[in-house]
């Protein structure tokens, strides 16, 4: 019996074989270009998630991707036992970029954000004088860097820590968005950083109130603190600057990059820091096996060049003020909220997180010719290849604006 290959068949596969750790929407890809992704079945949509903003320069960009084929056939991996003719170029390259003495090279965000606390903890032993094994790490609530359990110890979402400890000690959470918070926790003289994401993504494109990480960065300061900014979401120009940080004009001691940093190609992540704190991790005290390979190396550069080349911060900034603008136009009563910076945003439909609705309208989206996904239930980011153009932009708009109010009329009926 000839076995059928259609969506259907790819979905069973992952089903029987892979770990039930994902609800993905169901429809399979196989083909990305720009802004459209492809099915197997050869249906086109404009991707409105590019992957958790890893995408930023949108599928395949060809000059990463010529980048990638002209390394790979060279030389992909030697370990850090050895010296290679890209690491330094790169670290060249991103340190003079983004204004800082020193980068140390990761995969994954994930592996960033646990680099940027061993950083810290290290940094607060020798340089500030913290009792060993007293360190703290400030968090706030709602934020998410992954789910290894060094990360899940400082979640407060349940799906992340149920059954999953006993958890990392030395953490302690406080309100999002709240600089008194804040400065009564930098008080305790334990404290070694505090650890943000400048607008939470996961928890629904959070944005805080302005001056809040101009707030945040002088408290750091007055309490000598170390200031770590996870912009492995938000960062490169997904907000309309490079880093999300620089909307305030404000320096994290400790930034963390991921996602967008290889255009999409491979897991790369950076931590970026100056001497004071880098220089703190000695030789053997960190690392990483695959952490600055040659690939990942030249992948990034050509990413960030990108960036830079194709000014998609200032694209990100202008189209993202048409999209918010836009959606808070429809005349409809299931939105409740439009948020959002750049091409960073996000819809809060009105509904409990625990209904469906979110759900079912982007499934609608899908058979429309858009792909976006819900996060915690009622909120649904919109966040496009920064590639995107205005003609592709007022199309997508048009297709929700549509939907909307199809889904809406149907659920009244």
């Amino acid at each position: 019996m000839q076995t059928v290959i259609n969506a259907k068949y790819f979905m069973q596969l992952e089903d029987r074989y892979g770990a039930h750790n994902y609800h993905p929407l169901p429809v399979v890809l196989s083909r990305g270009e720009g802004v459209h992704v492809w099915d197997v079945e050869g249906k086109q949509y404009y991707d409105f998630l590019s992957a958790y903003s890893a995408v930023n320069q949108g599928h395949c960009h060809p000059k990463i991707v010529q980048a990638a084929i002209d390394q790979i056939s060279t030389l992909t991996l030697t370990s850090r036992a050895f010296y290679n003719d890209v690491l330094g170029e790169y670290e060249q390259y991103i340190t003079e970029l983004l204004g800082y003495d020193k980068v140390l090279p990761m995969n994954t965000g994930v592996e960033g954000g646990e680099t940027a606390i061993k950083l810290a903890r290290k940094w607060a032993y020798e340089k500030k004088g913290v009792e060993a094994n007293k360190a703290k790490i400030i968090f706030v609530e709602g934020n998410f860097w992954g789910r290894t359990l060094a990360a899940i110890s400082s979640s407060t979402d349940p799906s992340s820590f149920n059954n999953f400890g006993p958890f990392m000690p030395g953490y302690e959470i406080i309100p999002y968005n709240n600089l008194a918070a804040l400065e009564e926790a930098l008080k305790d003289p334990n404290v070694a950083a505090f650890m943000v994401e400048p607008i939470q993504g996961e928890a629904g494109v959070v944005v805080p109130h302005e001056g809040y990480l101009k707030g945040v960065r002088n408290l750091c300061t007055q309490y000598n603190v170390l200031f770590i900014a996870d912009e492995v979401q938000t960062g490169l120009a997904r907000t309309g600057k490079m880093l999300c940080c620089d909307h305030e004009n404000v320096k994290p001691d400790i930034l963390i990059l991921g996602k967008a940093l290889s255009g999409g190609l491979l897991p790369v992540s950076a931590v970026l820091a100056n001497d004071e704190v880098m220089l703190c991790i000695k030789p053997g005290q960190h690392g990483s096996t695959y952490g600055g390979n040659p690939l990942a190396c030249k992948v990034a550069m050509a990413a960030l060049q990108v960036l830079v080349d194709e000014k998609l911060s200032e694209n990100a900034e202008h189209l993202g003020e048409i999209l918010r603008r836009e959606l808070r136009a429809i005349p409809s009563k299931l939105i409740t909220t439009v948020r959002g910076k750049g091409l960073l945003n996000a819809i809060e439909m009105d509904c409990h997180e625990d209904e469906p609705t979110a759900w079912n309208f982007c499934m609608k989206l899908k058979d429309n010719g858009l792909l976006a996904k819900p996060t915690h239930g009622n909120k649904i980011r919109f966040a496009p290849p920064l590639v995107i153009t205005e003609e592709q932009l007022y199309e997508c708009i048009a297709i929700i604006r549509t939907t909307l109010l199809e889904f809406e009329a149907t659920m009244n009926a």
